[in-house]
């Protein structure tokens, strides 16, 4: 079955919005379940935890429709996936983490983190298209 850009535009808005209702929401519980000290920065790393392996299988399936060769290399390629992840979560940290600094408030620190996890998810969508869910033969190396 062939996807339009449409359809993968759709599917990854979904994936993203469920991701992003995963990861706030577990930051809520964080927050509640731990007011220590470093409870923001707690709450923002259980967040950005929770989401990740359901994304990780909705999109190799759904968004690249990308078959792993074995278990070891479905190891990898989440490796890898997560590894492009580290430069998206910044962006995301960066965000929310300024708003949450700048105002002082649980809904501007949760406005940060939507909008850097909205501009995170593009990027990390045209990093994993170039370099994680790729054919072995037109794979690029990095």
């Amino acid at each position: 079955m062939s996807k339009t850009v449409v359809s993968i535009a759709v599917l990854y808005s979904l994936f993203a919005a469920l991701s992003t209702a995963i990861n706030i929401g577990m930051q809520m519980v964080s927050i509640w379940a731990y007011t220590g000290p470093y409870a923001v920065e707690v709450s923002i790393l259980v967040g950005t935890i929770a989401g990740l392996p359901l994304r990780y299988v909705l999109e190799k399936r759904y968004i690249f429709s990308f078959t792993s060769q074995s278990i070891a290399h479905d190891g990898r390629l989440f490796v890898l996936y997560s590894f492009m992840g580290v430069l998206t979560t910044a962006i995301f940290w960066g965000a929310e983490y300024a708003l949450h600094l700048i105002f002082d408030t649980d809904l501007m620190r949760y406005v940060g983190g939507v909008i850097g996890l909205a501009i995170g998810f593009y990027v990390k969508y045209q990093l994993d298209k170039k370099y994680v869910f790729v054919s072995s033969r037109s794979r690029v190396v990095v």
